[in-house]
């Protein structure tokens, strides 16, 4: 003979369980993704680092690059849509609306933005050793 203990809270933890197995966390990421890509290269022989942003269908006067408190933001909003009417229905395939991202720069560094067919490329120098940060040891 067996001995069955009844846990009342069983079933409940095995449906919640379940319901997070059967989402594919694949279209939650691209859904949380940011809208536009970003690639960040440091470039250690020339002392710089390039940010690159692609911002395809978004035009030039739409993107505004501020640096404020040791920071480069650049948002950009996407203005345009195609819309067309099919027995009724509304298709919007383009994304609209406001985009941001923001980096973290050196103190008291010039950056320099060029602009081209859509990609946008940020060049600043790189942080130098007495701007890195410094571990201290707690006493």
């Amino acid at each position: 003979m067996s001995v069955f203990y009844y846990d009342s809270f069983y079933h409940f933890e095995r449906m919640v369980n379940d319901s997070f197995v059967a989402i594919d966390w694949s279209v939650v990421g691209r859904a949380l993704a940011p809208l536009f890509g970003m690639d960040l290269h440091e470039d250690s022989t020339a002392n710089t680092v390039t940010a690159t942003f692609e911002l395809p269908g978004i035009k030039k006067e739409d993107v505004h690059i501020d640096v404020h408190d040791g920071r480069l933001s650049v948002a950009a909003e996407s203005k345009m849509s195609e819309t067309h009417e099919r027995n009724g229905y509304a298709i919007q395939e383009r994304r609209l609306g406001k985009i941001a991202r923001t980096l973290q720069l050196p103190q008291g560094v010039t950056v320099r933005p060029r602009w081209r067919m859509g990609v946008l490329t940020v060049t600043f120098p790189k942080a130098t050793p007495e701007q890195a940060p410094k571990r201290i040891a707690i006493a």
